[in-house]
């Protein structure tokens, strides 16, 4: 009897302690940045910026660790939008890959032939980190 007490004991200790464990480890877990990406587009333009972004810079992206949510095209106050979401594991991985991106030496040749081509791709820029409040319902987006 003094061992069935003594095993249950421990299985009971095994169970507590682990559930508390796996309760620290998810509230420990790092919760992703996401990263808001909104580029006014001239309209002339609209289709060659759309081709650019398809066939070279979403390849160029993913060499950096870019995981993109989800592209949208949007009509604003008269203007051309494209507009596209990131998620990141956090705001250094998303500086750094940026970086390395933007001093990627094939995307730099890509922008100066298409710019030179076909003139001015982008009017405006608008970039917004976004960081999860605690009562979000998703804590990612991706699964």
């Amino acid at each position: 009897m003094k061992h069935l007490f003594t095993f249950l004991l421990i299985i009971a200790g095994c169970f507590i302690f682990g559930q508390k464990f796996s309760q620290e480890n998810i509230s420990a877990m790092p919760v992703p940045v996401h990263q808001l990406r909104i580029y006014e587009v001239p309209k002339e333009n609209k289709q060659v910026f759309l081709d650019r972004f398809r066939d070279h810079a979403l390849s160029i992206m993913k060499k950096y660790g870019f995981t993109i949510v989800a592209i949208w095209e949007s009509e604003f106050r008269e203007k051309t939008e494209f507009v596209y979401l990131l998620e990141w594991k956090d705001e250094d991985t998303m500086k750094t890959a940026w970086e390395g991106f933007m001093a990627d030496k094939e995307w730099k040749e890509i922008k100066a032939r298409t710019a030179k081509q076909y003139g001015n791709f982008v009017n405006e820029i608008e970039d917004r980190t976004l960081k999860l409040t605690d009562f979000s319902p998703e804590k990612k987006l991706l699964k």
